[in-house]
């Protein structure tokens, strides 16, 4: 699937989510009473000032620590949440407008959660089936048919009349993703998918992920706070600190780019630096990182240099990384003279 498709399938734009907090129980009851003219809360900004847009095909991680509001952006999409400020499109509607029906919309929203949320008195097919039914959207015969070829895309065919608490894990969330897919959704909304899971069984996850994405078209938003989902599957990233977006672009591409925040999440900050000299973090991209720079850097400038921190990442088959080195102050304006001459990135950190 491409990722160069520019038909949007959902739009946000400057959306916020607001909640009161009451610092004693009886302030909520007096406020609602409306007693006095006082306010009894102050306002927490779960979300404040969001825009995004997500294109067809695009498979989006929206990534930040806890309590950065990934959870409540990814359930203001379907308005499971329902957001404070701004608008939410999808396929051209305004869900966020009262008159639209919101449940008809989310009839096209499939939604994967973090603990499966399976019914556990269900067999796996009935499971699957539940919704087309209860919705007169299939009927039986039909949604037999469709769980069952769910189940053989999710690879498990022969579980069909199983009940959740024989599956594992991963099994489990493979069922839960054939039910998010039994209405075929125009886009999955993941909430920590993987989170629950071994690596092991978390690659086989987004394996699978990947490959709906690709086969079927199907649009997927993606929360997490794993490093290895939005290398393995996202090919667009949202970084959320306090509510905000701090940064949007390819993975690859925020991962090279000087940003403390995003450094920090994804495990590129430096604790420990030489005090002597001059600490250069370079940023490598998929060509630089196979171009021996550090080599062609010592051999045509003709210096010596100490080598303090360095990693190599690779990105849906990118490679991408950083190296931290240490100079002299003599060497320091032919050093990054020669970087941005040969267009690698860079930046000087601070000795502590």
């Amino acid at each position: 699937m491409s990722t160069e498709n520019t038909e949007t399938v959902i739009s946000i734009n400057h959306v916020s989510k607001v909640y009161k907090l009451f610092e004693k129980p009886m302030d909520r009851l007096k406020e609602s009473l409306s007693l006095t003219h006082k306010n009894y809360h102050t306002d927490h900004f779960a979300l404040e000032d969001i825009s995004l847009e997500v294109h067809k095909g695009e498979c989006v991680g929206i990534i930040g620590t806890n309590g950065s509001g990934k959870s409540t952006f990814l359930r203001c999409l379907n308005l499971l949440e329902q957001p404070t400020g701004g608008t939410i499109t999808f396929e051209g509607v305004d869900i966020t407008d009262p008159q639209n029906d919101i449940n008809k919309m989310r009839t096209r929203m499939g939604m994967v959660f973090q603990q499966f949320n399976l019914f556990p008195h269900l067999s796996v097919k009935e499971n699957i089936k539940l919704a087309p039914l209860k919705l007169k959207l299939m009927t039986k015969a039909e949604a037999d048919k469709r769980a069952l070829e769910l189940l053989e895309r999710v690879g498990l065919p022969d579980k069909a009349d199983a009940y959740p608490k024989q599956l594992s894990g991963g099994q489990k969330q493979r069922v839960a993703i054939a039910r998010a897919l039994v209405l075929n959704p125009k886009i999955l909304l993941c909430d920590e998918a993987t989170s629950a899971l071994d690596p092991q069984i978390t690659k086989g996850i987004l394996a699978l992920l990947l490959k709906i994405n690709k086969e079927l078209g199907i649009t997927i938003v993606v929360v997490t706070h794993q490093m290895e989902v939005v290398k393995e599957i996202c090919n667009k990233v949202a970084f959320l600190k306090h509510g905000k977006m701090i940064a949007t672009g390819k993975p690859e591409e925020l991962f090279v780019a000087p940003n403390k925040d995003v450094q920090e999440f994804v495990g590129d900050s430096v604790e420990f630096l030489p005090k002597d000299g001059v600490n250069v973090r370079l940023f490598f991209n998929d060509e630089t990182a196979s171009d021996s720079a550090i080599t062609h850097l010592a051999h045509e400038l003709g210096i010596n240099f100490g080598i303090c921190q360095g990693k190599l990442e690779n990105f849906r088959g990118t490679i991408m990384g950083s190296l931290v080195i240490n100079v002299t102050e003599a060497d320091r304006e032919r050093v990054t003279a020669w970087l941005t001459d040969r267009g690698i990135l860079w930046e000087v950190l601070e000795n502590v």
